[in-house]
């Protein structure tokens, strides 16, 4: 059966609304026709970012956003499909991630909330849409997260060969292949939350493009073993984590307790290797050698790239390009996979990576059109 299914995706980075439209072919695969980005305004970001904090008002504030996200996410679904020169009625579903603005998937009444009101998409766009992937997950007794693994395993799995499959959004996940074993996936720790959020603060530029700035300084020892010391890098898997635990606050607070008072760039240098020793410790601990598949924006920051090959030198660090898939679109390739396999009624989580109880269909459906009147 041939299928057209949309993804929309932003990250924790919030620098954009990410857009896909997917051909899934029964006997070929995947195959991703276009592509569209759409970056989120500055006064958007800064409403975003202040909603994942506590803050005045949430719930009012909360509650506005859900409808100028849903907004902001039709509109990108709209430009998808004049670009590719599809009409919505070849489109089965639309598969919505949505924006997270909080993440507690530790606490006793976890939740995971992403805002983006689907009802609002549908009757926009006029195409069903599956969204609110993971609480249903939750409720299963899981993390929520991270649900790409599944994806990944479909599309990147190779029978005789250790693959990692590396997200570097705005925290950095894995998803481990390893030929005769279970998928695997989680978050390593913090990747472009800290390295945006510095680099905007003292260079005015929403991310250091290829590293440029990190490569003029010089990591110091003292403060990525004070970094690394965060008690979530030793916790045991399946783990998330998010914002909450490593944004600019957490950074601030690790800056004011160090000893000494460092350059601005030599602390951008560090970030880069926190990130690069975090994930590095993560694979190798699966496996000692392999192929490191890397996606997302940070699969564009050369700097990173190449401390993640010194840290890990027996692992072939490439992107997922390598692979057939552009490391801009993999994400949003995966949600709209995920809408396929609740749209078949087909598991779209994977327990021994969120530590659900079981597989489940993930997300609810929320049909296009008008519907019929009561008889």
């Amino acid at each position: 059966m041939q299928e057209l299914f949309i993804g929309l995706m932003s990250g924790t980075s919030v620098d954009a609304i990410d857009a896909v439209l997917v051909h899934f072919d029964g006997k070929r695969g995947m195959h991703l026709l276009a592509s569209h980005s759409q970056p989120w305004s500055a006064a958007q970001r800064e409403e975003l970012l202040a909603l994942g904090r506590p803050g005045a008002d949430e719930i009012e504030r909360a509650g506005r956003a859900d409808r100028w996200v849903a907004e902001a996410f039709a509109d990108t679904a709209r430009e998808l499909l004049a670009t590719a020169g599809v009409p919505a009625t070849a489109v089965r579903a639309i598969g919505s991630h949505g924006q997270t603005i909080r993440h507690r998937p530790a606490q006793r009444h976890a939740f995971s909330w992403q805002i983006g009101d689907p009802s609002s998409i549908a009757e926009q766009t006029g195409i069903a849409v599956v969204a609110d992937f993971r609480r249903r997950d939750i409720a299963a007794g899981g993390q929520g997260a991270p649900l790409v693994p599944a994806f990944h395993d479909a599309v990147f799995r190779h029978h005789d060969t250790a693959t990692v499959v590396l997200n570097l959004g705005g925290i950095a996940n894995i998803s481990v292949l390893l030929p005769g074993q279970p998928t695997l996936g989680y978050d390593t720790g913090p990747a472009n939350m800290l390295l945006d959020g510095w680099c905007l603060r003292h260079q005015g530029r929403h991310y250091d493009e290829n590293g440029a700035w990190a490569a003029t300084g010089r990591s110091q020892p003292a403060l990525l073993a004070q970094l690394l010391s965060h008690p979530y890098f030793a916790q045991a898997y399946p783990k998330s984590t998010g914002r909450e635990a490593f944004g600019m606050d957490w950074l601030d607070a690790e800056l004011a307790r160090h000893p000494q008072s460092l350059a601005a760039v030599d602390v951008q240098a560090t970030l880069i290797e926190l990130t690069a020793r975090s994930i590095a410790a993560a694979v190798l601990g699966h496996a000692r050698q392999g192929r490191l598949l890397v996606c997302g924006g940070g699969a564009y920051n050369g700097t990173l790239l190449q401390a993640l090959q010194q840290a890990m030198p027996a692992w072939q660090v490439e992107t997922t390009a390598k692979a057939g898939i552009s490391p801009l679109w993999v994400e949003a390739c995966a949600f709209a996979w995920l809408a396929r396999q609740t749209c078949h009624g087909l598991a779209g989580n994977l327990p021994d990576v969120t530590g659900a109880s079981g597989l489940r269909v993930l997300g609810g459906y929320y049909p296009a059109g008008t519907g019929r009147a009561l008889p």
